[in-house]
């Protein structure tokens, strides 16, 4: 479980934030394009800003071993690059429907797999750590597509 905590936040980060960016610019004029660039700025400049963040903090709080601060900065860093070059790749060799689709599967399933795990390790019921989880994601979702609906409608 211990490994499990080292990617944890980068990987539900990842999940999140890609899906609320497929959600939400997939109604765009070009969402192939929109989300492709939107996602490759966040897995470089959203990733190393949020790796810099959890190396601060873990400097602040002293209780960390040096090594350690580096790891769980590290494996932050490639669990949100991975996941966020899973979604590109998503994007890139699917009709765009299908691609929001099977990345919205892909994402709430990885949460959903993480909360289990979580909550079985903490011996806790691990169908409300799923349905707390994932229903975030889903409502993420829906208030960026919201959001883009709203702006397009508004500007254009």
């Amino acid at each position: 479980m211990a490994n499990l905590s080292k990617y944890s936040f980068g990987a539900t980060s990842a999940v999140t934030t890609s899906l609320a960016i497929i959600a939400g610019l997939g109604s765009t004029i070009n969402p192939k394009i929109s989300i492709v660039s939107t996602l490759l700025v966040l897995a470089i400049a959203d990733n190393i800003s949020d790796s810099l963040g959890i190396h601060v903090f873990q400097e602040s709080q002293c209780k960390s071993p040096k090594d350690m601060k580096k790891v769980y900065t590290l494996t932050n860093f490639f669990a949100r690059l991975s996941i966020t070059l899973c979604f590109i790749f998503i994007i890139l060799i699917f009709p765009i429907q299908n691609a929001i689709i099977t990345a919205a599967i892909l994402g709430l399933l990885i949460i959903a797999a993480m909360s289990y795990l979580i909550a079985k390790n903490q011996n806790t019921s691990p169908y409300k750590a799923i349905l707390e989880h994932v229903g975030v994601a889903v409502v993420l979702m829906v208030i960026s597509r919201f959001l883009v609906e709203l702006i397009t409608a508004t500007v254009v």
